[in-house]
């Protein structure tokens, strides 16, 4: 049996596995240590055993992950997230559908301060949702809605997805983390757009909310979410304009949200436990999948699928245009079945060298891979965020609903991801400003 035989035994295996719900990243990493024993012998395969992990953990950017993670953790346990959806409501529900729209803008800035899509829709989920059933809103539209933006999570730096994207890609953490800028401010207002046009053709949707709220009201509500602004600035600015790298980024906005519940004295010694422990439960879990994933590579690499497949592309001179549609299918087909981070690892060691040999700017394709990513997560049946809302609801909405309410936001992220294929200046403009 041929190494390029064994690595596409590999990949059906490995999907296999995944469709049986085997943890993908006992499956990844099992696979692949299997694909090398027989492509390399068991020598080999112990080798890259005992080599890869600690080489990969060792990487130096990985550091951005438990930091990012941490920083998260503190803004939500210390409340500092807390006051979002208020001063959002104060400023937009004079919009047709505009609780929807807050809770969409609300998500945006909680994503900027997490880097989590789960948490995000979690978080906003618990205090977004039952204010827009209390004014009769459509339950499909108020779930969706919510469960579509906290998926700007992936986007909006700081996105762990990006960081792992930008070491296996070989590319600037900065610059990658920088490209999700515009394009998650561009998926949010595409969101946005839809809310109130929808509301707009149909007001039953969303009845209007009479609220007496004077111009100091909103004003004075901007007061008490001072940190997230601060926050935002820290990191993004501080990588934007060169004064950190990513990976200090990370500790510069871990350290700020420890100074800032610290000054608004709920930095209680329950905060930090709290923020410590899932900060170490969520590093752990997306190490050990990113593991499979380097093995996976590995597996790859000796099997050489990836530059076999480049190779025919460069034969056939398939047009770049091409390649990155039948990728968007290939990503939004399996994101209805796989984890985000799984996912993209599973598919990227495949076709990352038929990129590269097109020319391809792997910043703007690692752009263009997160946004396949978060469509995965409110796509059925797997739907991660979706699932997470329907958590936060229970049995007062169906599940069916929650699904029919993120439809149209599809749709939405659907016309956000065409253009972003064809304007990659979308992606491209912040990360070129820093050259």
């Amino acid at each position: 049996m041929s190494s390029l035989s064994i690595g596409v035994a590999g990949i059906a295996a490995l999907l296999a596995l995944l469709a049986l719900r085997v943890p993908i990243g006992f499956a990844l990493g099992s696979v692949s240590v299997i694909g090398i024993l027989l492509i390399r012998g068991p020598d080999a395969a112990l080798s890259v055993l005992a080599n890869q992990p600690f080489n990969f953990i060792a990487h130096w950017s990985l550091s951005a992950v438990p930091m990012f993670l941490l920083m998260g953790n503190v803004a939500f346990h210390a409340g500092l997230t807390r006051t979002l959806y208020k001063a959002a409501r104060l400023w937009l529900s004079g919009l047709p559908g505009g609780l929807a729209v807050a809770s969409t803008a609300a998500c945006g800035m909680f994503a900027a301060a997490s880097g989590s899509s789960v948490a995000t829709a979690s978080a906003m989920g618990r205090i977004a949702i039952p204010e827009m059933l209390r004014y009769r809103y459509d339950p499909g539209l108020a779930t969706g809605s919510v469960a579509v933006a906290g998926t700007l999570g992936s986007l909006i730096p700081p996105s762990i997805l990006m960081v792992i994207y930008a070491i296996f890609a070989e590319v600037s953490v900065s610059k990658a983390l920088i490209a999700g800028v515009i394009p998650g401010i561009l998926s949010g207002v595409m969101f946005a757009l839809l809310i109130i046009v929808r509301c707009k053709m149909n007001p039953n949707l969303a009845p209007m909310v009479r609220e007496d709220v004077t111009w100091h009201d909103r004003f004075t509500v901007l007061a008490s979410v001072w940190p997230l602004p601060v926050l935002i600035v820290g990191v993004i600015g501080g990588i934007y304009s060169g004064i950190v790298t990513s990976t200090e980024a990370a500790s510069l906005g871990a350290f700020l949200a420890f100074v800032i519940a610290a000054c608004q004295r709920r930095l209680t010694w329950k905060v930090l436990v709290d923020s410590v422990a899932d900060s170490l439960k969520g590093t752990a879990s997306i190490f050990f999948i990113a593991l499979g994933g380097i093995l996976l590579s590995r597996f790859m690499a000796f099997s050489g699928l990836p530059n076999h497949l480049a190779e025919i592309i460069s034969e056939l001179a398939i047009d770049p245009l091409v390649l990155v549609i039948v990728t968007s299918a290939i990503f939004i087909f399996l994101g209805m079945f796989l984890d985000s981070l799984g996912l993209m690892l599973l598919v990227i060691p495949v076709v990352m060298p038929a990129f590269e040999a097109v020319g391809t700017d792997l910043i703007w394709f690692g752009v263009l891979v997160i946004k396949y990513l978060e469509i995965g997560l409110v796509t059925p049946p797997v739907g991660m965020n979706v699932y997470v809302i329907k958590s936060v609801v229970g049995d007062r909405i169906p599940l069916e609903t929650i699904f029919k309410g993120v439809g149209w936001f599809i749709l939405a992220d659907i016309v956000t991801l065409a253009l972003l294929i064809t304007f990659p200046e979308i992606s491209l403009f912040l990360p070129r400003l820093m050259d």
